[in-house]
């Protein structure tokens, strides 16, 4: 089975431009492929987790990847499934993301003796001319079908910003740039990305008279058909600051049963044969598959010492010695009242919940837990001193738990 075969069995081929073609570059070593990445925060999450995932994938196959920051595109902000218009960043923000990404990037992709190359679209955008852009490039686009593009469809309905209307062309241009630069000749991304890839090898096409492919990414969805890699206080980072690396096992151990065999497949390195072993598992056998993903992507994020830690510490929640891995809140005597603190605010200092009317009803309708110990008295408190030494452990629900210590 090549490489392209196996990215069709792992269910993560959305579309193609020139299937024939692309199969024969990937398959042989070929490709000099790219993805681009623009830096709209400190932190990778796990919306690019699949892509960084198929750039390891490919170069394990004998293929170059490109990783491209977005350094440039940055400035622009892209549209594509947005309501509304990103916030303008500064240089300065943008370029301590790309530091951050870079650094990142290094646990998934090989960047030793030219196997792989980093860029920043910021080495072309930024000294372009607009009026040559006007003629060169802008020449080439049809606005009647840029508007078509699905990447515009939302933010049409609430007005699309000529700025955002730009974004297409940038990077189209990137796709363009990078081909002479590096002959690049194959772009991924993920699936609403389309028409964006779409642009750039028209641009190719009619500016160079050469041919460059695209394939778009399945994207990440669960049963319902949402995003997968959001949680009620927001993204799931690779940053272990931001995510810790138990935080980050945990949300992939509590996936619906409907989604981990097709999480395992496209996000996991395990061998079609063995996945496809489990197909038949259900009951019981379901929480061992969940494991398996859990353990398997964190420690292809975190490494294999933080993964068995993170594992050790989901399979005994309620034992303080395994609490020592779980996120913790450190609350100070200034957090106390007379010496105590009540489990309403507890809950709301570790951010368990976002008030007190939150905390109250996740109380009284059984979803707190001290210790192991249900908590139903809305005006229950403890004691500094509880809080000390190794502190305990408060649950919200069946997901959510939080070490708290008085330090």
């Amino acid at each position: 089975m090549g490489i392209y075969e196996e990215l069709q069995a792992r269910g993560l081929i959305a579309q193609v431009t020139d299937e024939d073609d692309i199969r024969e570059l990937v398959n042989n070593g070929k490709a000099t492929f790219y993805i681009g990445f623009d830096p709209t925060a400190d932190s990778l999450h796990v919306g690019h987790f699949m892509a960084l995932c198929l750039m390891k994938r490919l170069q394990d196959a004998g293929n170059k990847p490109i990783a491209l920051i977005g350094g440039g595109t940055a400035m622009i902000g892209d549209p594509s499934g947005r309501t509304d218009m990103r916030q303008m960043m500064t240089k300065e923000t943008i370029q301590h993301n790309c530091e951050c990404f870079k650094k990142q990037m290094s646990r998934f992709i090989d960047f030793s003796d030219g196997k792989a190359l980093m860029v920043n679209n910021a080495d072309w955008l930024l000294d372009l001319n607009y009026i040559d852009v006007l003629r060169e490039v802008g020449a080439h686009f049809s606005v009647n079908r840029m508007l078509t593009a699905e990447c515009y469809k939302q933010r049409m309905e609430r007005g699309l910003s000529f700025l955002e209307f730009n974004y297409m062309i940038m990077q189209s241009y990137d796709f363009y740039a990078l081909y002479q630069k590096y002959g690049c000749n194959l772009q991924f991304g993920g699936d609403d990305q389309w028409s964006n890839m779409l642009g750039g090898t028209e641009l190719i096409r009619r500016k160079l008279g050469k041919n460059a492919c695209a394939m778009t990414i399945t994207l990440l969805l669960n049963s319902e058909g949402k995003k997968m890699g959001k949680t009620q206080s927001g993204a799931v980072w690779l940053d272990p600051n931001k995510t810790s690396p138990f935080e980050f096992y945990q949300y992939w151990r509590n996936v619906a049963d409907a989604d981990v065999l097709k999480c395992i497949r496209m996000l996991t390195f395990l061998p079609l044969e063995e996945i496809d072993k489990m197909d038949s598992w259900e009951g019981v056998q379901l929480n061992i598959a969940k494991e398996i993903l859990a353990y398997e992507l964190t420690k292809l994020v975190h490494g294999e010492e933080e993964a068995q830690k993170a594992q050790e510490a989901a399979k005994a929640l309620f034992s303080k010695g395994a609490a020592a891995d779980m996120p913790t809140t450190e609350l100070t005597e200034a957090d106390l009242t007379e010496g105590n603190i009540d489990i309403l605010t507890m809950l709301v200092k570790t951010g368990l919940v976002s008030s007190k009317s939150e905390a109250r009803r996740a109380v009284q309708q059984g979803g707190v837990a001290v210790d192991g110990e249900k908590i139903t008295d809305i005006y229950a408190s403890f004691a500094g001193e509880d809080l000390n030494g190794e502190g305990i452990v408060l649950k919200k629900g069946k997901k959510n738990f939080r070490k708290v210590v008085l330090v």
